[in-house]
């Protein structure tokens, strides 16, 4: 691309042997025009590879954890968003409608609970424009005439077109958390932090007394919650997306998720994580969900920090790494027919669960999805309780829409309209 090369890895010993056994070689990320832009190399997902961005996703994910991230002790709030979810499907009764809005609404309350320490009211109107701001900007950036930016810096400023489209999006976004911030900072109690923002705004306090130069300020700040709620929601939401549209396609794996949920919980219990490791044909059914539709396809871009010899190649400094793990998880030297939905590809003749080392739609490494623990309970949450109170439909006159997807830096279902009938 331009005078730089561009490696993809297509298979899981390539990828393996980048992002683990050479994760000190192949941990940083390239110069991007249009991320350099709007992340000033700031944050957790795209900042370089180098001590600043060690020292702020340690303190990130320790914080986070204090919260919650992957603790049985955000469970409830999970399960209280959820009935949330649950009351607006209700009101479509039987008819169809799009499920876009409730889900991706009620998974970034997730993560703003986490973040900002409250929840948005699904009628909010800055709110939810926020969010299909977001998804829109993350589609334009790499399926517009805008990945031109990338060759011409320039192109951003246009003032028409998808450029000003993505322009404004970022704009509001930026107003929306800097806003935010302001808040907590007004009312800060160094006794009592609520949330993510406030303990980060008492680590900036700290610094400050001994390290003028510490890389913990407010600026900062902004890109890491930035981050924080653009991954958090956007992955999550398109992979229950993408479930509830298989569901409502394979009515025959709908039926055994339903048995499953009503032998081990029953229809009147709220799921549980403690049920997990009885449910291994509805954990298979999102596995193989996720496998097929690996929610980041070409992972973020890496760069070769320094040259180094990979499978035999010798990879040139500041060469760009594009990790496919879409390749990886539809190899037919791997998978038995790889294009075809079947859960039980992860379970053993006694029907239990298999791990599959090159099931990884979290990638690898040092870089590896820092949000993991929390996907992985709201999948299993959110799924769950959803297909125990309702069965999901695709309607009959309906059109079929494209399987493969709406590529954008995240992989998203078209859009499409399901009935969800009460249990």
């Amino acid at each position: 691309m331009g005078s730089r090369p561009l490696i993809v890895l297509s298979d899981y010993a390539a990828v393996r042997e980048a992002l683990v056994t050479q994760a000190e070689s192949f941990s940083d990320r390239p110069a991007v025009p249009i991320v350099l832009i709007i992340t000033q190399k700031k944050g957790i997902v795209f900042a370089p590879y180098g001590p600043v961005w060690k020292q702020q996703r340690r303190f990130s994910h320790t914080t986070l954890r204090h919260f919650g991230l992957g603790k049985n002790s955000l469970e409830p709030k999970i399960i209280e968003e959820l009935k949330y979810i649950k009351e607006e499907i209700k009101t479509h009764e039987k008819e169809p409608f799009n499920p876009f809005s409730v889900i991706s609404n009620g998974v970034s309350n997730i993560i703003c609970y986490l973040a900002f320490g409250r929840r948005f009211d699904y009628e909010d109107v800055e709110f939810t424009t926020l969010l299909s701001l977001m998804s829109r900007g993350l589609q334009i950036c790499i399926n517009s005439s805008v990945i031109l930016v990338n060759i011409y810096p320039w192109l951003y400023y246009l003032p028409f077109g998808p450029f000003r489209e993505l322009r404004q999006a970022e704009l509001d976004i930026t107003a929306f958390l800097k806003r935010i911030i302001a808040q907590h900072r007004e009312n800060l109690d160094p006794e009592n932090p609520q949330d993510f923002i406030d303990m980060y705004l008492l680590q900036v306090d700290e610094e400050k007394k001994k390290n003028k130069d510490s890389s913990f300020n407010e600026d900062y700040l902004f890109f890491i919650i930035g981050d924080l709620f653009i991954a958090g929601t956007d992955t999550t939401t398109n992979t229950l997306l993408w479930c509830l549209l298989y569901m409502s396609l394979y009515p025959e794996v709908q039926e055994k998720v339903h048995e499953e949920i009503s032998a081990v919980i029953g229809l009147d219990r709220a799921p549980s994580l403690a049920h997990k490791a009885k449910m291994p044909f509805t954990e298979a059914t999102i596995m193989e969900v996720q496998r097929m539709t690996v929610v980041v396809p070409l992972s973020v871009p890496r760069m070769a920090s320094e040259t180094a010899v990979l499978q035999g190649y010798t990879i040139p400094k500041g060469s760009v790494i594009v990790p496919n793990l879409w390749s990886v998880h539809r190899d037919p030297n791997v998978w038995e027919k790889p294009d075809d939905f079947q859960p039980t590809r992860f379970l053993d003749e006694k029907g239990q669960l298999i791990k599959r080392e090159t099931f990884i739609p979290f990638g690898l490494g040092k870089r590896v999805c820092m949000g993991e623990q929390l996907a992985k309970m709201e999948l299993f949450l959110m799924f769950v309780n959803l297909l125990q109170s309702f069965t999901f439909l695709y309607p009959e006159n309906a059109k079929k829409p494209h399987m493969d997807g709406r590529f954008g830096l995240t992989l998203a279902p078209f859009p499409f309209n399901i009935i969800a009938l009460k249990r």
